[in-house]
């Protein structure tokens, strides 16, 4: 009777097989009253992920400011070397990634998109891990020559596959969700703004936002956000800004700049998309030749560093931040010089952002704002300018306003902010309708090689 038991009690018994170390934890984890062992793994599975993405970010952000100071440093002693130089990584790094990695190139918030659409294309090399950590190279080596690129985006794609890792090894179904996390953490723990992230995810990344994503998402970049604040301390990314404007300067300013800036924004946007899918002959041929055009667009990147002393090169962040504090204006060609670099560097199909990138052609187009409101402190003029221009690109106006008012301390702008970013939406909808994320994420996927699901 009790060898009968057994083997009535036991299946795997019956087949002569005998419980794995995994099933046996498992199946003692089940007997606990009240313990949910799916949730226990997906949680985990996210906290570790979270971790993880707040540590590697944190070694992003120090590669990318040393990539920057080398060049700088470089280019102060070479200042026409360059000119040769910048076109020629350019060429050399969008050729590595068509032919190696090619769901690397561009900003990666796209990529995210794609799979958040089609749960498919997590378990390709779309968001897998070679492809983060080439997006990772390339874009520091984009850096080391003076591309107008941002880690924002690629530190989306790569919280996206660093949360798929994490998923794949406590094997825990994929969803949009954990995807929609992985990006959300990735935007917070960039900009040290956590609120912005979950803005970010609501606004960009979610379809539809449901309650248990919403706990996912905040989860997510808070344990990212402890991370690189416990390592990096509490900064702020552009500086404190503490001007504020009149309720009768804001009637008057927030709807110029919002105008301007989402006109400008839309117009960027309707380029990039242009560029990516537009059957235009002339974009067609530049799709059939992206070297070439990858060498055309780092001799841009190139001549207009030289001629701008070098102010256009990079992120732009230490020229953005200074203007916000107030310590330094800059020339009124800094704004469409950078508009122009920016633009090169991403139709040339090399990986980077464009995050960092915008907010600092904004803040050139705040520049330009000072000199028709004079009288306004420079300040609050130039952070209006940042916000109508990055609209008009992103059209995520929540997440424009909280970035903004995150980066900056400028919690007395709030409202300034966002007036101008309602705006901004409106003015950059009727230049380019589709938003450009969502545009440039139906060009990815198409052609991803396909990896092993989980178990």
């Amino acid at each position: 009777m009790p060898c009968a038991f057994r083997r009535a009690s036991s299946p795997k018994a019956a087949s002569g097989n005998t419980l794995t170390s995994r099933e046996r934890i498992q199946t003692a984890f089940q007997a606990i009253p009240g313990l949910d062992i799916d949730l226990a793994r997906r949680r985990t599975a996210t906290a570790i992920g979270a971790i993880s993405l707040g540590l590697i970010a944190i070694v992003f952000a120090w590669m990318g400011d040393k990539a920057q100071e080398i060049f700088n440093e470089f280019q102060s002693q070479n200042p026409y070397v360059p000119l040769v130089l910048t076109p020629a990584v350019f060429v050399a790094i969008v050729w590595i990634t068509n032919r190696w990695s090619p769901d690397a190139r561009g900003s990666g918030i796209p990529q995210v998109m794609a799979a958040g659409r089609n749960l498919d294309l997590a378990y390709t090399k779309l968001l897998s891990m070679p492809t983060a950590i080439a997006k990772l190279l390339l874009t520091v080596a984009m850096l080391l020559v003076g591309g107008s690129v941002g880690r924002e985006g690629p530190t989306v794609q790569v919280a996206a596959a660093i949360m798929i890792v994490c998923h794949r090894l406590f094997r825990v179904p994929m969803t949009a969700g954990v995807l929609i996390a992985g990006g959300a953490a990735g935007v917070a723990a960039a900009f040290n703004t956590p609120l912005a992230g979950v803005a970010f995810a609501i606004e960009e990344l979610a379809a539809a936002f449901e309650q248990r994503v919403a706990v996912l998402v905040m989860g997510a970049v808070v344990i990212s956000g402890l991370v690189s604040l416990g390592l990096s301390g509490d900064y702020i990314y552009f500086g404190v800004m503490r001007d504020t404007l009149s309720v009768s300067s804001v009637v008057v300013v927030a709807p110029v700049a919002g105008v301007f800036g989402g006109v400008l924004g839309g117009l960027f946007s309707r380029t990039l998309l242009a560029f990516a899918r537009s059957g235009h002959g002339w974009f067609v041929s530049f799709r059939k030749h992206p070297v070439l055009l990858a060498l055309v667009c780092g001799m841009i990147v190139a001549v207009v560093g030289v001629l701008s002393g070098g102010t256009t090169w990079g992120t732009g962040y230490e020229v953005t931040k200074q203007m916000v504090e107030g310590h330094q204006s800059a020339p009124a060609w800094f704004g469409p010089a950078k508009l122009l670099v920016t633009a090169a560097t991403a139709v040339s199909g090399a990986p980077g952002g464009i995050f960092a990138p915008s907010l600092s052609v904004g803040a050139g187009v705040g520049q330009l704002l000072t000199y028709c409101f004079p009288d306004d402190p420079m300040g609050a003029v130039i952070l209006l300018g940042m916000t109508g221009y990055f609209v008009g690109v992103v059209r995520a106006p929540l997440t424009a306003v909280i970035i903004l008012m995150e980066t900056t301390a400028s919690r007395g702008m709030i409202l300034p902010l966002f007036a101008t970013a309602i705006i901004a939406d409106a003015a950059s909808k009727l230049v380019c309708r589709e938003k450009l994320y969502h545009g440039l994420s139906r060009g990815f996927g198409l052609h991803s090689e396909p990896r092993a699901k989980q178990a």
